[in-house]
């Protein structure tokens, strides 16, 4: 947590170099940052499958976290709109070495209280002197199924968690020259995540979780393919469309984890085999690896980046090109996640209820 935080914080450091120097202060910055981030979101991730092994439980967890993640969402990205733009809409930059520092203060009080509140309840069992041995996990993770599935789905949620929301401020300030409704369209979510939360688990209790995600996934991918195709000219409408679309993404949001809590049952059940932390590296690991690639093909077709860095006022080419390249995020988004859960992924609720029931028996003949 202590160098996450940090690392956080040079990333915005207002640095006194140049040129080459400046390029490299800034790749080590960003590696150092993902590289912190990792260590964190790694045992974090699999948290949940140690804390309990009932389903319902783990269905709370993920929802903990995904509401967490977007109360945390929803304050950050109300502030920063208003913190680091000034009333026509020009960014301040030297706000955002301030903000840095408060979120990475924020960053470890929040990592202390929940490695001091949160307890491990599930150990699994190792034999005297084994050895962890990664190549097993690879091969593991190569035949389990269902994780495949959620890493695919995984990809599409990252690319909306990690693009939309951060490209949103380029559409709010150049094609509807108007911040003002960045807070507005944050702030919004509120309600949205209220309802989730509220709706949600009762909806999965009655027709499972993957069934949940798939039609959530559906209309959001309806709502967001007539937004792309047809260009919202109000700023309010396009706002008020995108806080209807999120409600399928947040739905997912809240399952998806206790799906992958699922993948590493399965694991266990058909190979006997359980390493969380590592398996759930291998979902990281695959996301990590295709965004980089995916925004920069979007970054060099989507706008003269020599333009868009040197000119104030955009042309009219550059400008449809962002509503574009940041409105076809949430559609491949869906179009991922309908694959990923709807193609790939192969655990049903008759099929999961077996192996909860398989993995119970096998565990208290063991105790």
């Amino acid at each position: 947590m202590i160098p996450l935080a940090l690392s956080g914080i040079l990333c915005f450091a207002n640095v006194p170099f140049e040129g080459i120097a400046l390029h490299a202060w800034v790749a080590f910055a960003y590696v150092f940052y993902g590289m912190s981030y990792t260590g964190t979101s790694m045992p974090f991730g699999a948290m949940a499958s140690v804390v309990s092994t009932d389903p319902i439980d783990r269905s709370k967890l993920s929802r903990a976290r995904s509401i967490g993640g977007t109360v945390v969402g929803i304050g950050a990205l109300s502030v920063v709109p208003i913190l680091c733009f000034d009333k026509d809409s020009n960014i301040i930059p030297e706000r955002f070495g301030l903000i840095a520092v408060i979120f990475g203060i924020l960053c470890v009080i929040s990592y202390l209280l929940l490695c001091n509140l949160t307890i491990e309840r599930v150990r699994q069992p190792k034999q005297k002197g084994e050895k962890f041995n990664y190549g097993n996990v690879l091969k593991a993770a190569v035949k389990n199924r269902p994780l495949i599935g959620v890493m695919v789905a995984t990809i599409g949620s990252m690319l909306y968690i990690t693009g939309s929301g951060q490209l949103k401020s380029y559409i709010y300030k150049e094609f509807y020259q108007d911040t003002s409704l960045m807070t507005l369209a944050s702030i919004g979510t509120l309600p949205v995540m209220i309802i989730c939360f509220i709706l949600v688990p009762k909806i999965v209790q009655k027709f499972g979780k993957r069934n949940v995600i798939l039609v959530m996934s559906t209309y959001n991918l309806l709502l967001s393919t007539y937004i792309l195709l047809f260009p919202i000219q109000s700023a309010l409408l396009y706002t008020i469309l995108n806080l209807l679309a999120t409600i399928g993404q947040t739905a997912f949001t809240i399952l998806i984890w206790a799906l992958v809590t699922d993948c590493l049952d399965y694991s266990e059940w058909k190979m006997n085999f359980r390493a969380d932390g590592s398996m759930y590296s291998s979902i990281r690991s695959a996301v990590r690896l295709v965004l980089p690639c995916f925004y920069r093909r979007c970054i060099r077709t989507g706008c003269d980046r020599l333009r868009f860095r040197r000119r104030r006022v955009q042309s009219a080419a550059t400008i449809n090109n962002i509503y574009y390249l940041v409105n076809a995020v949430p559609v491949i988004t869906c179009i991922l996640e309908l694959i990923g859960i709807g193609l790939i992924f192969n655990l049903n609720q008759k099929k999961t209820a077996e192996m909860y029931a398989a993995l119970a028996e096998r565990r208290n003949s063991q105790n």
